[in-house]
């Protein structure tokens, strides 16, 4: 297992986190926190001593800068960015077989070592190609990942896509992690719930969330939704 570097998240998985060799999926609107998600992922894995892979569409200065409003720190243990400016790899979102290549390389040298990988590029993607197109290069990439001691963890963003591209991502990856806004009377609860996650049963309950600088606090949510 690697630990998602939220305790309360990982107790709620099961003790541990996500599953080894795995896919996971956080859906959600814009600006909800599923990118923080992958901050504190990546920072525990790099104090593991992990391998980490940020893949994303904007500069890697900017991904850093916002990691900074979660407590998330990347001055002193870096991920290896495939970014849009900044990066050591560059990022281009029309080319899947680079991209491909260049994530597979990255394993390939370095296989004796734990992966965590995160991006935030699926949506961006999915509007600059194809569905079936993007959903091939995911296939691979995930059967790449099952290859070696390696977890992915992706954003999907809601309302972005039609019902049939989103349960073809949810088929797709091993877990799905659902972050929403609950309306409560005149006031707005976020909400996370576990869809599904590769090992474990499904999990019927909701839980609250709210992001600090010190990390990210979930607590079960009593109401019926």
């Amino acid at each position: 297992m690697a630990s998602t570097g939220i305790s309360e998240l990982d107790t709620i998985l099961g003790g541990n986190g996500y599953p080894d060799r795995s896919g996971i999926l956080t859906i959600g609107a814009p600006g909800i926190g599923k990118e923080a998600l992958g901050y504190h992922f990546t920072q525990s894995g790099l104090a593991q001593g992990d391998f980490c892979v940020y893949l994303t569409r904007l500069a890697a200065r900017e991904v850093v800068k916002d990691a900074k409003a979660y407590g998330v720190d990347y001055q002193q243990r870096v991920p290896l960015w495939i970014a849009s400016d900044g990066g050591l790899i560059k990022y281009e979102s029309g080319d899947l077989a680079g991209l491909s290549f260049n994530i597979k390389e990255v394993m390939r040298k370095n296989s004796d070592r734990r992966f965590r990988i995160v991006t935030d590029v699926l949506s961006p993607l999915l509007m600059l190609n194809a569905s079936d197109v993007v959903y091939k290069f995911l296939t691979q990439l995930m059967a790449d990942i099952k290859q070696y001691d390696a977890v992915l963890l992706a954003t999907l963003e809601d309302g972005m896509h039609t019902p049939q591209v989103v349960t073809a991502m949810q088929a797709l990856f091993d877990g799905v992690l659902d972050l929403r806004v609950y309306e409560e009377g005149i006031s707005y609860v976020p909400i996370l719930k576990v869809r599904k996650m590769m090992g474990a049963p499904p999990q019927p309950g909701y839980f609250s969330f709210s992001f600090s600088r010190n990390g990210m606090e979930i607590r079960p949510y009593a109401k019926l939704i």
